[in-house]
Parts: C-alpha cells; structure tokens; sequence
C-alpha cells in the first residue's frame, strides 16, 4: 500500500500557520492540505508564496476551497487551478455551499454535469478536482452521493470522504460508502465526532477499525489527510492524529 499522509487545520494567526507549514515533515506527514485562508493572498503571487514558506514537496498538496460556483466563484476556482499548477498541489478540495433543502435530485444532476466540466477544466492544470461532501450540502444523504456519482462522468471528479460529515450527515456506516465509491474516492479527511461537535482523531464517538479496513478492501493508494478541526494545539494535534492514523494503518494490514 502506497497511501500518503496529510494533514489539514484551520490557523489563526501567522505563528501558528508558520508553526504548521515547517513542523508537518518531521512529524511524519507527506503533505498538508490547505485551508483557503493559507494561501488565499498567495492566488495571483504563487511565486511569492513559494518563497515565503518552505517549499518542502507536499506543502500544498491539498487546496480546499469552496463557494455556491456562480460564475464569480467560478472564476475564482479557476484563479485556485492557476495556483495548484505553481505550487505542485494534486487535489483541489471543493466544499458546495448551497443548503441541503434548496436543492433536489435534477439539481444534484445538474451539479454533477457541472463539477464535471470544471474537473475537466482542472487536469489541464494538472490538478484533480475532489468533491468533499459537507453537512447541508447538496451531496449530504447516503442517496444524494448515488445520484451525483451516477451524473458524474469519467472520473473527472473525485470524491474526498469525510468520516465526522456522514456522521453528522446521519450515515453511520462509513465503510458502505468507502466500498460503493472506491473507484471515485481520491482523498480522505478522517476527523472524529462526538455530541454535536468535532473531536481530535480517538477521542470522539466513531468507530474507525471498519474504516480502515474499509480503506484496505479497496486497495486504496491516494491521500488521506487528518482534518483537525477541535481546537487542540497545532503540534499536539499532529501528533496525536498521526499517531492515530499510524496505527490504525498498521492494524488493518496485519488482521
């Protein structure tokens, strides 16, 4: 198995973000993924982000961005493909910001059609575009990712699974979804849940043992990033997620 470790968090302040960018190679991690306030200035400059920071390989492997892709937000993503080119980023990892109960399964359709056409537009920058299924999202119900992925053509989108989002989301057996999409998921955020709130990898309510296993079933090669979102310190939660991740790994390849 060839996975690759990311991780991915939210910083407030430049010391944290610098404490992240420079930490996450010794930790163990091969790459981060990006929140679109780290490198959102950097979007016509990737020159100067380059030079700002550490151009370790896999510190913009990732790049999440979101919006409800009207034609600004659009163009926006397309300023985001221009920079992944420069920065040696593999996935864009879009989040769709239109409520869950403003849309139905033809507006679903419609969206497929739409991600599809933008994902063709990101492999002439060398990118793939990931959809990361959010909570009250449009693709939020175990039926809504039937009908996307069915839409969906050629691959030209993939899907970033969120374990603590199905949660949420009401979907409780993650590993049914890792088997059904196997052939579209190309990234995973593992983060944890527990009453109502995100939770640093272990300390939370879900089960990761058939996730893991679930990961190794499908012979599962691409990135899979801790999404810490709990609030916890930038080098303990690295810590803590890799050590997690590390052995959850382990287990499932010597059951």
């Amino acid at each position: 198995m060839t996975e690759k470790l990311a991780f991915s968090r939210p910083t407030e302040t430049i010391e944290e973000q610098a404490s992240l960018f420079q930490n996450y190679r010794s930790i163990g991690y091969d790459g981060l993924q990006l929140k679109i306030g780290q490198y959102a200035q950097y979007l016509d400059k990737p020159e100067r982000f380059l030079a700002d920071w550490d151009t370790s390989p896999g510190l913009a492997s990732g790049l999440i961005t979101a919006g409800i892709l009207d034609d600004k937000n659009k163009e926006q993503l397309r300023r985001v493909f221009k920079f992944a080119e420069k920065a040696g980023t593999d996935l864009i990892i879009f989040c769709h910001l239109i409520p869950r109960d403003q849309v139905g399964v033809d507006d679903i359709r419609k969206f497929a059609d739409l991600f599809s056409e933008l994902g063709k537009e990101a492999e002439q920058f060398g990118v793939k575009l990931s959809l990361h299924h959010h909570y009250n999202n449009p693709v939020m119900y175990r039926d809504d990712f039937d009908v996307f992925f069915e839409k969906a053509k050629n691959k030209t989108v993939g899907l970033t699974v969120d374990t603590a989002h199905l949660v949420k989301s009401g979907i409780t057996n993650i590993s049914e979804v890792i088997q059904s999409f196997g052939g579209v998921i190309d990234n995973f955020h593992l983060k944890d849940f527990a009453d109502g709130d995100w939770r640093v990898l272990g300390k939370g309510d879900i089960d990761f043992s058939p996730v893991f296993k679930a990961i190794d079933d499908i012979k599962y090669s691409g990135w899979i990033s801790a999404d810490e979102e709990s609030g916890s310190s930038v080098i303990g939660g690295m810590k803590d997620c890799y050590s997690f991740i590390k052995q959850g790994l382990l287990v499932k390849t010597t059951d």
